[in-house]
């Protein structure tokens, strides 16, 4: 058997890659969109994708099936509940998938999604304890799949909170102790609350040490799952859809159209996204006017999508030598919509359309808000993070909710934004910008540089 795990960190998706050495023919599980390292790692082993299996239709990212499939001719599958717009090959639960020696199981698993499925790999077809289970966003490292993301399409949480409860203890938990756990997403993901770090477990490790599978009582079960999830970015219900329609194919290769500072503006002010790639404070030193802030070296399309419309047109700022990555990280979410790049050396010569952003030190914010009467704080970390401890008066809005609850703030006051450590705050304070809020600061280092400067 070959056994590989894809691990994309920005999105903390896992994706995977079996096959099987003696017959050459492998399966590709869960891809991400940008699919030529599959394409590159069977070639290097002599294999042969011929099946791309999803777990259920994601939420976070835009999967890769349908390039893998014209790539390699590979067929797609989906668990016989799942309904693909375009040709799948759809399997029963608990039908097996031969590769040869290598064997796999199909056990569906809802909870997450109607659809959801589990992978049991079997190294020998006739082994008794299998390799692993390739559990999808049924169960995590250290949490389950959170069962309130089809709310917005008419499934309540209970109903899905129960199909998940009976997935976990009728189908996964009757596995072996030994069996490997492999999760499609680890720490950092929206699809849970208490994902681990580690992108690997057993069934027996999970049985004792995940909270969500220690309660018999439904109920209680459902009640602690729910509690505290994360905010949903508002890419989320569009990339589920788009998982399961007939769309256009990513070309990886591709970089967007370079524009000049003439037609970035022209854009901009006809309603174009203008998002800047850039560490915070190389942003702060200077921006095109009404640009947003999510830099590349973070969870960049992640927080993109949770500030910008999956409808909108966007102009990506970035150094010169990284637009290319810029427009596949954000095609990882299904934004396509990018009409081309502005290198930022460019900004250099047209300064009128260029401005800074102030950000504040830890010290300097303790003086503001002594000094400044009904100065408005703004705390954008989740509510979890918030609860955790914030500064006294601090409005919770969460970056990723920040569009649709701006009228919970008033533009017309000194305004002051703080996250964990300041790449959120940055995102947060040019969002504000933007919609007209004319003295916005971010803090330096975030809540963790305030809560230093207080312990010292």
């Amino acid at each position: 058997m070959i056994f590989e795990q894809f691990y994309l960190g920005c999105l903390s998706q896992a994706s995977y890659l079996v096959g099987d050495s003696t017959t050459g023919r492998a399966v590709v599980i869960d891809p991400r969109r940008d699919v030529q390292q599959y394409i590159d790692f069977a070639a290097a082993h002599g294999l042969k994708i011929e099946l791309v299996l999803e777990t259920h239709f994601h939420a976070d990212f835009l999967s890769g099936h349908l390039e893998l499939a014209q790539a390699t001719g590979a067929v797609i599958g989906y668990g016989s509940v799942a309904k693909p717009e375009f040709p799948t090959r759809l399997f029963a639960d608990g039908e097996r998938v031969s590769l040869g020696d290598v064997s796999l199981e199909i056990r569906h698993t809802p909870g997450h999604t109607p659809e959801s499925i589990s992978i049991v790999v079997y190294e020998h077809a006739h082994d008794t304890i299998p390799y692993g289970v390739l559990t999808g966003d049924t169960m995590f490292i250290g949490d389950v799949g959170r069962p309130d993301l089809l709310v917005s399409i008419g499934k309540s949480t209970d109903e899905m909170g129960r199909m998940l409860f009976s997935s976990l203890r009728e189908k996964l938990l009757t596995l072996p102790n030994a069996t490997r756990v492999y999760p499609a997403h680890g720490a950092g993901s929206s699809c849970g609350k208490n994902l681990s770090t580690e992108t690997m477990s057993t069934i027996g490790e999970q049985r004792r040490t995940n909270y969500a599978l220690q309660f018999d009582d439904i109920d209680a079960f459902l009640e602690v799952v729910t509690e505290g999830q994360p905010p949903t970015p508002q890419y989320f219900a569009y990339d589920a859809k788009r998982n399961s329609e007939q769309r256009d194919i990513l070309d990886e290769r591709q970089a967007p159209r370079r524009l000049s500072v003439s037609e970035a503006t022209t854009l901009r002010d006809a309603g174009v996204m203008v998002v800047d790639t850039r560490d915070p404070q190389l942003f702060a030193a200077g921006h095109l006017v009404g640009s947003i802030n999510v830099g590349l070296a973070g969870r960049y399309a992640e927080y993109t999508g949770g500030v910008v419309s999956p409808s909108a047109d966007i102009l990506i700022v970035t150094d010169a030598g990284a637009e290319l990555e810029a427009k596949v990280r954000l095609a990882r979410i299904g934004y396509d919509r990018v009409v081309g790049w502005l290198c930022v050396d460019d900004l250099a010569e047209t300064p009128d359309h260029v401005q800074q952003a102030s950000r504040l030190t830890a010290e300097v914010f303790d003086q503001h808000k002594n000094a400044i009467p009904r100065l408005q704080i703004v705390d954008v970390r989740n509510e979890g993070e918030y609860k955790l401890g914030s500064i006294p008066n601090a409005t919770n809005i969460p970056v990723v909710q920040l569009f649709k609850r701006l009228n919970e703030l008033n533009a017309n006051l000194p305004t002051v934004v703080y996250c964990a450590g300041g790449y959120r705050s940055s995102i947060a304070a040019s969002v504000l910008r933007k919609a007209g809020f004319a003295d916005v600061s971010d803090v330096l280092g975030g809540y963790d540089s305030i809560t230093a400067l207080t312990v010292s």
